[in-house]
């Protein structure tokens, strides 16, 4: 039992590294209404479907997190909520990482995670009028995220990813 911890421990590091990594330097795109464009969502999606579920969560919450504390950390605190909350439409029991609940998960969090930082970027503009901006810039990054998933998925699980790794 205790190797298997240290296992999901380790790869559970392993991805909030690379998830901050990927959402502070990589492709990262600032936008206008605050925020950013990143591609670090799609290792969220990544560590959802390899990791079971409080792994997936500390993974990303801490990932995202350890971003915006880089890079834009007024965002640190709705990205903990956000991003943890993000995990939760997604499945690890699966065989594979693409299967049917993981592409339902790829349009609900990317319709979620705008929706989610729009009304947080709206809290903290105070006005309502800062909701289209926040959510559509947000969208996009979303939508980039979850386009990287959909091509890296089944080339993961062609090589049996979810095997090897183990979780």
């Amino acid at each position: 039992m205790r190797k298997d911890n240290v296992h999901l421990l380790t790869l559970t590091a392993i991805f909030a590294a690379a998830i901050t990594i990927m959402t502070a330097y990589i492709l990262h795109i600032p936008i206008p209404t605050g925020g950013y464009i990143h591609l670090g969502d799609a290792l969220i999606y990544l560590a959802a479907c390899l990791l079971p579920l409080p792994y997936a969560v500390g993974a990303a919450a801490i990932g995202a997190g350890l971003a915006d504390l880089l890079t834009a950390p007024v965002w640190v605190l709705p990205t903990l909520v956000i991003k943890a909350m993000v995990v939760l439409f997604f499945t690890s029991r699966s065989e594979h990482i693409l299967c049917r609940r993981n592409c339902a998960a790829i349009v609900l969090a990317g319709l979620f995670s705008p929706a989610a930082y729009a009304l947080a970027g709206c809290a903290m503009a105070g006005t309502m009028s800062a909701f289209v901006p926040q959510f559509l810039g947000t969208l996009v990054q979303a939508i980039g995220s979850g386009a990287l998933f959909i091509v890296i998925a089944p080339a993961l699980d062609g090589v049996k990813l979810k095997e090897r790794v183990g979780a």
